[in-house]
């Protein structure tokens, strides 16, 4: 039987964090480290079983590593979250996102902030799970871990020493869970149940800059092929050559799981690849952004920079051209295909923080049972299904200890609360916040 949990104390607790500004910043010498401090010390004071029950070590300075000692010998679980979140400010918000006010709209009551999607919410879901469980004197069979990620929205190096140090000791984890993919509607053509999907890989990261040096002078007397145009003919060419698509076997499973739900006659189309596999390729690349990502490596110019003043012609102009790597492919593919795109040997091509496609974690098993009824037990009438994550997430360092990797926000996010990640008015509606307390609660109870 489930424990009691105290839904109060939960969302009190996810308003005081969320107030805590713990923004990382891809340089570590401009984070401002005093909030991660007053992170850590705030969740101390609000989860004192936890502290005083379980082992904690700092790794990397700041990311935080839980052990809950079971009662018996065998591979343990861990269980992520990360703790910082990206940068904010006021403008364009409706609520301060470091405010975590308490708004009732549309006759429901939501937690405003950053980091209330992503992903402190997850963090708190796991704490009180852990904390509702040592109250009632509960002890798990096995080890569980907690792995608390202070750099996951950067570098991500404090999960990768997590991984170091766990491998060191010849820890192979039997499950690890993640941020990832959520309960969602209206995404999948002809079902109109909710869907839980969850990630059993994720897409490779990778950017590029690309870079033109010429000989610099005054605007006023412009050359005829100028650094910046260059660049601009380069980054155009990239445009017009997008990635080849195809369906990877994860892609297929997703279509016949979700495919048997659907009506007819997209029921018949989703459960007969072998003869509408091709035709429905060509319509996912079309349909929308998310299913376009869905079968291809995709390719975008985040940032643009040229000359320092607006009168000097440029010596070096730059892109940064951000390319997220299908699974089916590698970095290696994806550096030559913009190679071949720009066709230009006047524009460097360089490579930065190339990270590979994770490896497909199963669809069966202990692991991935454990995961899929806990999401039925927690949201009632929802199919679950496999996908590949289209983001980065700290999970993936975690592939080298473990082939049981998930990735699975247990929150249901509409496509405009989807759209406030990374964006402003990012918000959490109370009652789906609670389901994802009730998930890891119900999840802490069978490990």
């Amino acid at each position: 039987m489930q424990p009691e949990i105290d839904g109060r104390r939960a969302v009190e607790n996810l308003r005081a964090l969320v107030r805590i500004p713990t923004v990382s910043r891809l340089d570590d010498g401009e984070t401002d480290w005093e909030p991660f401090a007053a992170f850590r010390a705030e969740l101390a004071t609000r989860y004192p079983r936890a502290h005083a029950s379980l082992d904690l070590e700092l790794v990397d300075n700041h990311s935080m590593l839980f052990r809950w000692t079971g009662a018996g010998e065998g591979d343990p679980s861990i269980l992520m979250a990360h703790y910082d979140v990206v940068a904010a400010t006021n403008e364009g918000w409706e609520h301060p996102p470091f405010g975590g006010e308490l708004v009732g709209e549309a006759g429901e009551d939501y937690v405003w902030g950053r980091g209330t999607l992503d992903d402190k919410s997850s963090l708190i879901s796991i704490l009180e799970g852990v904390e509702t469980h040592l109250a009632d004197g509960f002890t798990p069979d096995h080890d569980i871990y907690l792995s608390f990620g202070h750099n996951e929205e950067t570098a991500g190096s404090g999960a990768r020493v997590i991984v170091d140090l766990l491998e060191e000791r010849g820890i192979r984890p039997a499950l690890v869970l993640d941020e990832g993919g959520a309960v969602v509607e209206g995404i999948f053509p002809g079902v109109t149940e909710p869907i839980a999907v969850v990630g059993v890989s994720e897409k490779g990261i990778l950017s590029l800059r690309l870079v033109v040096d010429q000989q610099g002078g005054h605007a006023s007397t412009p050359p005829a092929f100028a650094a910046t145009v260059r660049l601009a003919r380069a980054i155009m060419r990239l445009n017009r050559k997008p990635f080849r698509k195809s369906f990877v076997p994860t892609n297929l499973e997703m279509i016949r799981t979700l495919g048997a739900h659907a009506r007819q006659p997209l029921k018949w189309v989703f459960t007969n690849l072998w003869l509408s596999k091709l035709p429905l390729l060509g319509l996912f690349a079309r349909l929308g952004d998310e299913t376009n990502a869905m079968v291809r490596t995709t390719q975008v110019v985040t940032q643009l920079s040229g000359a320092q003043a607006a009168n000097a012609l440029p010596e070096r102009a730059e892109a940064i051209v951000n390319i997220r790597i299908a699974i089916d492919s590698n970095v290696e593919e994806s550096i030559a295909h913009v190679r071949r795109a720009i066709r230009d040997e006047a524009v460097q091509v360089e490579a930065l923080h190339p990270t590979e496609p994770s490896p497909v974690s199963p669809t069966s098993g202990r692991a991935w049972e454990l995961v899929k009824s806990t999401i039925e037990e927690t949201f009632g009438g929802t199919i679950v299904t496999p996908y590949v994550m289209l983001g980065a997430s700290d999970s993936r360092h975690f592939t080298r200890i473990s082939e049981h990797v998930y990735r699975f926000s247990p929150f249901e996010m509409s496509k405009e609360e989807r759209g406030t990640l990374h964006a402003k008015n990012e918000r959490i509606s109370v009652a789906t916040f609670l389901c994802g307390v009730g998930f890891y609660t119900r999840l802490i109870g069978k490990l």
